[in-house]
């Protein structure tokens, strides 16, 4: 166990390159069941949620290179075994991804029912139902999904909710089918559209992506290909909001703007000036502190439920009250109590949270309670006047790449040491 040690109140002045992204590359290894060629995927950011499926890709007979330009190669076609066991799925719920390839191309699957953040319900009754409409048996027992089907068949599909994997695990589960699959009220993240633009590189029909229909024609095989994943917009955002609640100035490179257009003109409103590329962002707070802004998430492209625990942070040293309203998970504000323990002021009332922001928070231990919560205490911490030291950070490591290297870069004061030793 390690923790994070931060001496705060210096601004964050430089330029870092943003990592893949995470929520893109899990999706794509997992698709990489599909083939049975060899296929090259560049981009790949090093975080443990990488390293745990690509262990449960091992697992099951995947062989894989790495190199150390952040390359993978990965060859499915001799696999030796259908099951995820819960050991790995437990820490990741994205591992439920494979449940689709492995249906589709195997006819057969078993996979744990997922882990991972502690931040609300998120059943996976959208992927049967849409495995069960393409003709599959689904059943599950003694916590673990058990899947059989000769050779699936396209289905037209209706979504009761909008869910980022469910679309994902249904899209990648057609591809192989006999016939046409249509996925209404289908998500509409770019990690979604950067899957189907994968899939398509190695054959697949898949149109649509980035709407909220999507058609996949069934093909009999895959084939091999390179891809390059698409950069990582929360932890771009998470690195704009850094730069924002310390009152810095940044450029982050490759990165694209294009994938954060919400979070962008909500730190606009904060006061930051910022500019952009194709493939870059500068933000500069001209030495301000920044001014409270009111949010409410919502699937993409509205602004990001990912985001909101960070955007809290800036709140709560901004000018003014601004309130946060979290409508993607019932159970986000685990990172309030420990914002509190800083000298933030907020009141929760249902879904929302009030902020109403102090001129500086203080350094104190805290703890982090999933992936997003614990961005936000390393920018509280970032901010705060004295030493912040966050505990239980395997959860920051899930997400993101070199954080304390990256802030460090930036002239952050940070560094990783571990949990037993004196600070």
């Amino acid at each position: 166990m390690e923790k994070l040690i931060i001496k705060g109140n210096t601004p964050l002045n430089g330029e870092i390159k943003i990592s893949g992204a995470k929520n893109a590359a899990l999706p794509i290894l997992a698709a990489s069941l599909l083939s049975n060629a060899p296929i090259q995927i560049s981009n790949i950011p090093h975080l443990q949620d990488v390293t745990t499926i690509v262990s449960l890709l091992g697992q099951m007979g995947v062989r894989i290179t790495l190199d150390e330009r952040s390359n993978i190669e990965v060859d499915a076609s001799q696999l030796t075994s259908f099951h995820a066991p819960y050991e790995l799925v437990r820490t990741m719920r994205a591992s439920v991804l494979v449940l689709g390839p492995l249906l589709s191309r195997f006819g057969e699957a078993i996979v744990s029912l997922p882990g991972g953040c502690a931040i609300g319900t998120r059943p996976v009754d959208q992927h049967l139902k849409g495995m069960q409409a393409m003709g599959a048996e689904m059943s599950i027992e003694n916590g673990y999904i058990k899947a059989k089907a000769s050779r699936l068949r396209g289905a037209n599909i209706v979504m009761d909710i909008v869910t980022v994997t469910g679309t994902e695990n249904i899209m990648m589960a057609a591809v192989l089918a006999q016939g046409q699959t249509i996925i209404h009220n289908a998500a509409r993240e770019p990690e979604v559209t950067d899957l189907a633009n994968f899939l398509n590189t190695l054959g697949a029909r898949v149109s649509g992506a980035g709407t909220s229909t999507i058609i996949i024609e069934g093909v009999n095989e895959l084939g091999g290909g390179c891809y390059h994943v698409m950069p990582d917009r929360i932890e771009t955002g998470t690195y704009l909001a850094a730069a924002t609640i310390t009152s810095g100035k940044i450029k982050l490179k490759n990165t694209r703007p294009d994938l954060l257009e919400a979070v962008l003109l909500k730190l606009a409103e904060t006061g930051a000036v910022i500019d952009t590329g194709a493939d870059w962002i500068s933000l500069d707070m001209k030495g301000n502190r920044p001014r409270a802004v009111d949010i409410s998430t919502a699937p993409y492209p509205a602004f990001p439920t990912d985001m909101q625990a960070q955007m809290m942070a800036v709140n709560a040293v901004a000018e003014g009250t601004g309130v946060i309203t979290e409508n993607v998970f019932e159970n986000r504000f685990m990172h309030v109590q420990e914002l509190q323990r800083m000298g933030a002021n907020i009141a929760l009332k249902g879904n929302s949270a009030i902020c109403s922001g102090t001129d500086h928070l203080h350094g104190a231990p805290v703890m982090a309670t999933d992936l997003r919560a614990s961005a936000s205490l390393v920018l509280a911490g970032l901010a705060a006047h004295g030493e912040t030291s966050i505990d239980r950070i395997y959860h920051i490591d899930r997400g993101y790449e070199c954080i304390e290297e990256k802030l460090a870069q930036l002239g952050a004061r940070i560094h990783r040491i571990p949990s037993n030793t004196a600070e």
